[in-house]
């Protein structure tokens, strides 16, 4: 009877690490599809008066206001690579850890199945070399 618990205790710590997983791997997908806005959608500046500036987006222009500012960098300085490339960096380590909380979750609950089918099938073994 003690193993059951021993086995229920390891399976819910195995779901828990592979939930946190999960949800590292969702604030890492949150962040790509930020990167993701940042770089490719067109943006409007606020201006003084009411008025806005259109600015085209990062990657998707060749000779546009979002890379070469001219006279007025403000779209230029506005979205700057480093913070793009802030965004991307932030999320690859909470992508590594998350997959790796993932991973061993999974694993973990996988074996603890496993091993719990091995000794169900050996009880049902059992009984039959005793009845031969």
């Amino acid at each position: 009877m003690r193993s059951l618990q021993y086995d229920l205790a390891f399976r819910a710590r195995a779901k828990r690490t592979q939930t946190w997983g999960f949800a590292l791997l969702s604030v890492a997908s949150l962040l790509w599809v930020w990167f993701g806005v940042l770089l490719l959608l067109p943006y409007t500046l606020d201006g003084t008066y009411g008025e806005g500036k259109e600015c085209q987006s990062r990657l998707l222009t060749e000779w546009g206001t979002a890379n070469e500012g001219g006279e007025d960098m403000t779209c230029e300085s506005e979205r700057d690579w480093p913070e793009l490339l802030g965004v991307l960096g932030l999320s690859v380590p909470v992508a590594v850890v998350g997959t790796a909380l993932y991973t061993s979750g999974s694993v973990g609950n996988r074996l603890s199945e496993h091993a719990a089918e091995v000794f169900r099938l050996m009880e049902a073994e059992r009984p039959a070399k005793d009845n031969a």
